[in-house]
């Protein structure tokens, strides 16, 4: 069980999107695995937010669930340290996510700076529906059911965290001090390129998997864009502008920055030598991780026991949190106390 003695609770989750890759080691998961060491921490695979974009063909979403859970545990995710569980399989969840709609104002939702962009952006998918506009709330709902203290959250998330805060804010001016407002814990987002030079995303097909073997990473970091000013192997290059050189500075050692700072700005050493001994490094990183992920890859039973304990773990506390909110909005209909209360009159 999670220890409960700690600074604060944590809750914080992921959209289930299969095998995770570099970007979310670094941005997230390396990250968890500290904060749990802190704090009280919820941390949920988030399946209900799967289908506000996703929602014509769930059949990839149950794999995607295990295939991310086996790269959490890899990555130091310890369910004896934290509660980890499965968003839907809390449905006290949905319950606050319906209540809370009631009271969002729409301006609030129609000026989420992500709202607009992913329309903007994600041109092949239907967002015009309810749950897009609305999945905000759902949010709001997945914090506030746990009475939250801290969201890890990079800095393009914290209006998500001031929307939970103002929602929070509202509900306890028409029922009363039901909810804490939670704060951003602000963490530093490593700006990892892919190997297009573009932020790594899977979905731009330029990522390595956090599961991807030695000669697959060596492979795809082959062709990794460099500085677009290097055209030969003689000429001195800026690594500043270097996609390899900005994973160096995530996954190397100072030395060997220090040497390709050194060997790029002297044309002492060309690019493939940079993306060899990134690859090192980036396997080295990897080692420890790929091999607990064997345990839990050959028995995703074990996985699924993992999120359904976390689950029940998950459902206990959220129960006491909407038991309040219930009484607060004069929605714990109790049909057998006036019927207590009426019998003993009588007598």
């Amino acid at each position: 069980m999670p220890e409960i003695n700690k600074k604060g609770r944590v809750l914080s989750g992921m959209r289930p999107t299969g095998k995770l890759h570099l970007g979310h080691l670094v941005g997230a998961l390396e990250n968890w695995a500290r904060l749990q060491r802190q704090y009280e921490c919820y941390y949920f695979v988030a399946d209900w937010h799967a289908l506000t974009t996703d929602y014509a063909d769930t059949s990839r979403i149950k794999q995607s669930i295990v295939e991310m859970m086996v790269d959490w545990l890899a990555s130091g995710l310890d369910p004896d340290e934290s509660t980890l569980f499965l968003q839907s399989h809390v449905p006290q969840h949905a319950e606050l996510h319906l209540l809370l709609s009631m009271i969002t104002p729409l301006g609030w939702l129609e000026r989420v700076p992500t709202y607009k962009e992913q329309r903007e952006n994600i041109k092949d998918k239907d967002l015009g529906t309810y749950g897009f506009l609305g999945y905000p709330v759902l949010q709001s709902a997945d914090i506030l059911i746990y009475r939250g203290d801290y969201v890890p959250v990079g800095e393009d998330q914290v209006p998500h965290v001031e929307l939970t805060r103002e929602i929070a804010r509202r509900f306890n001016q028409f029922y009363g001090g039901v909810f804490p407002e939670p704060q951003p814990l602000l963490t530093p987002a490593a700006k990892l390129p892919g190997t297009d030079g573009r932020k790594m995303s899977k979905s731009y097909n330029n990522a390595i998997l956090i599961s991807d073997p030695e000669p697959v990473i060596r492979q795809k970091l082959k062709p990794m864009v460099t500085d677009p000013a290097r055209v030969r192997r003689t000429d001195p290059g800026n690594p500043h502008v270097c996609p390899v050189y900005a994973l160096h500075e995530i996954f190397s050692s100072r030395e060997t920055i220090h040497n390709v700072e050194v060997g790029c700005t002297t044309a002492g050493i060309g690019c493939l030598d940079c993306k060899s001994w990134v690859a090192d490094a980036i396997v080295d990183r990897l080692k420890p991780i790929q091999e607990r992920r064997q345990k839990y890859e050959q028995n995703p039973k074990l996985v699924w026991d993992i999120l359904e304990a976390g689950s029940e773990r998950a459902g206990m506390a959220a129960e006491v949190v909407m038991s309040d909110v219930r009484e607060s909005m004069n929605f714990s209909h109790d049909y057998q106390a006036p019927l207590a209360e009426e019998q003993q009159s009588k007598s």
